[in-house]
């Protein structure tokens, strides 16, 4: 098994891929707004600390999302007016999906992870 980077070496990598802006809100992440690691799938869920689990997000929305779903905090993001990058968000949950496949474990995120596939589907369906 290959081993993670930490967790300055995960948001420099996240930054890389994502760019400076929160994926939620849009603000560029720089000066007195403090970039950090967001997990798609919460800790708490079984979320792995892996960069297809990690997207960019500011700390304000990092904390105010807390262990809400990523699909319901989108559902919030767009509900205050803000326009968060779904790309960024579907794209990272497939990522994961492929990695967990590949790597296997996580047996705690695996169905959390299938929900939200499922309802960004019928999201982008609708």
């Amino acid at each position: 098994m290959t081993s993670q980077p930490d967790r300055r070496e995960r948001l420099l990598a996240v930054v890389e891929r994502d760019g400076l802006r929160c994926v939620w809100c849009r603000r560029l992440c720089t000066g007195a707004v403090r970039p950090t690691t967001d997990h798609l799938v919460p800790k708490v869920k079984g979320g792995p600390s892996w960069l297809e689990n990690e997207v960019l997000a500011c700390g304000r929305c990092n904390r105010h999302r807390g262990h809400r779903s990523p699909l319901d905090w989108l559902d919030e993001c767009e509900r205050r007016g803000w326009e968060p990058d779904v790309d960024a968000v579907a794209s990272a949950l497939v990522a994961l999906e492929r990695a967990i496949a590949e790597r296997g474990g996580q047996r705690r995120a695996r169905p959390y992870l299938s929900g939200q596939l499922r309802r960004l589907a019928r999201r982008s369906a609708a």
